[in-house]
């Protein structure tokens, strides 16, 4: 459906984020006359009415009837595909799209490589658009990562680095490249369960030309292993990691102490957006050396500097256990107390506690809403581990904990949901309880078209 196709229909708006402002200013730039009605929050009304004055605003979550008394519905990312006012609408005959899907349905020619994966997605399409800007490539940085496709809707880019969530990955349309970085459970809540959220980031593979999958993970290849043309990164014969350096094949490429982002999983990362720059035709050898001028996302295990005696890291952005393990993994060696838990979307923690009984850091602090739930099933495994009630008291339990020049984590392993806005929220409030400005940690770099 493009946007020229909502001309003459009853038109909803379900969402008044960063996504749902960019859908009514791209149908708006298109159908200037065009009503529009927007379901949003009650908090949200009287901005979405200085927004524009024209909608027709409605502050409250819609119900099937209220949903059917329109022709299309244009919902954003957050609001689950799977809500049963939405299921009954689309069976009454509601047409549900989004911006995403508008975007690409507008787009047909565009060279795409999308990226998701349940972590290394944001930080695998920085570096692809960093490594393509490098050899002059017009290249375009949006998606989930922080700038709607429709923000960009008229602009010209001769690459499309596009990161989608898994409530994305179902409305793109076809593309030359998908990448999947990585694939373990996240988002139950919206998804519903397991297996349909590890479906729907799967549907990727479907509109996808090429396929780019890690090697890492057997379940993945497994479920990859029919599509018609799908390479992988992290095998001997490829783009991987080995004896401290990226390789290509028997080839040292590029030395991981000069990457900035910290960790084996950021060279993954590398090793992940240097594959798919080659699966695109581009010559990767003479784009590899900027990896060194690339900055680090914030968020994702951030150094915020020494403070009180304590080095800070801001790993905020960790959402699932295997993401604060591979923190962990990236600081072994040192003395950290990490500071765990959050929203609780039901995650599987026994691999994390698994890990711990085997490798334990200096000392564990589970808080939020599931650190009760994560702190009995460590100790349940014979795993010592401190609680607090909220992040403001964890990072005081940690900094008693902590010796002198030990590290202080925070990497979740949960969303942020049960204390703060967003993760970024979260992640600014640990940097001033830290001793650091939040206001100072900077947004990501290159959004956009450059």
């Amino acid at each position: 459906m493009r946007i020229a196709d909502l001309a003459a229909q009853r038109v909803a708006i379900w969402g008044f984020g960063r996504e749902g402002k960019a859908a009514i200013t791209a149908v708006r730039s298109r159908l200037p006359g065009l009503p529009l009605s927007l379901f949003c929050s009650e908090a949200e009304v009287a901005a979405a009415q200085a927004f524009d004055a024209s909608l027709v605003v409605q502050g409250c979550e819609p119900d099937a009837t209220a949903l059917s008394a329109f022709d299309v519905v244009v919902k954003s990312p957050g609001i689950s595909a799977y809500k049963p006012a939405l299921l009954a609408a689309r069976d009454a005959g509601v047409r549900v799209t989004s911006g995403t899907a508008l975007w690409f349905a507008e787009n047909p020619a565009a060279r795409v490589v999308a990226i998701t994966g349940t972590k290394g997605k944001s930080t695998t399409t920085a570096m692809l658009a960093h490594l393509a800007r490098s050899l002059g490539v017009r290249t375009a940085l949006a998606g989930n990562i922080g700038m709607p496709l429709l923000e960009l809707l008229d602009q010209h880019a001769d690459l499309w680095a596009i990161e989608l969530s898994s409530f994305q990955t179902g409305e793109a349309g076809p593309l030359e490249l998908g990448v999947i970085t990585s694939l373990y459970e996240e988002h139950l809540d919206w998804h519903g369960s397991r297996e349909r959220y590890i479906e729907d980031k799967l549907k990727l593979a479907d509109v996808s030309a090429k396929l780019l999958v890690s090697a890492a993970q057997p379940s993945l290849l497994q479920r990859t292993a029919r599509h018609p043309d799908r390479f992988t990164f992290g095998t001997a014969g490829g783009w991987h990691v080995a004896g401290g350096h990226i390789r290509r094949g028997a080839q040292a490429v590029f030395d991981i102490a000069q990457l900035r982002a910290p960790g084996e999983h950021n060279a993954l990362n590398a090793c992940a957006a240097l594959m798919a720059l080659e699966t695109m035709g581009f010559d990767t050898l003479e784009a590899a050396p900027s990896l060194a001028t690339f900055r680090p996302l914030p968020h994702r295990l951030q150094p915020l500097g020494e403070h009180g005696g304590f080095h800070w890291i801001n790993d905020s952005i960790s959402t699932t256990p295997q993401a604060t393990l591979a923190a962990l993994a990236s600081l072994s060696g040192r003395a950290v107390t990490v500071i765990v838990g959050g929203h609780d979307r039901g995650l599987d923690w026994k691999d994390f506690v698994d890990e711990m009984k085997a490798h334990r850091p200096h000392a564990i602090v589970a808080q939020g809403a599931n650190g009760p739930r994560i702190a009995q099933a460590l100790r349940e495994a014979g795993v010592a581990v401190e609680e607090a009630d909220k992040l403001d008291a964890a990072v005081k339990r940690a900094r008693e904990l902590t010796p002198a020049g030990g590290s202080i984590l925070l990497s979740p392993g949960a969303p942020s949901f049960d204390q703060f806005h967003d993760y970024a929220d979260r992640g600014r409030h640990f940097a001033d309880m830290a001793g650091f400005d939040g206001r100072d940690i900077a947004g990501i770099d290159g959004l956009g078209i450059h």
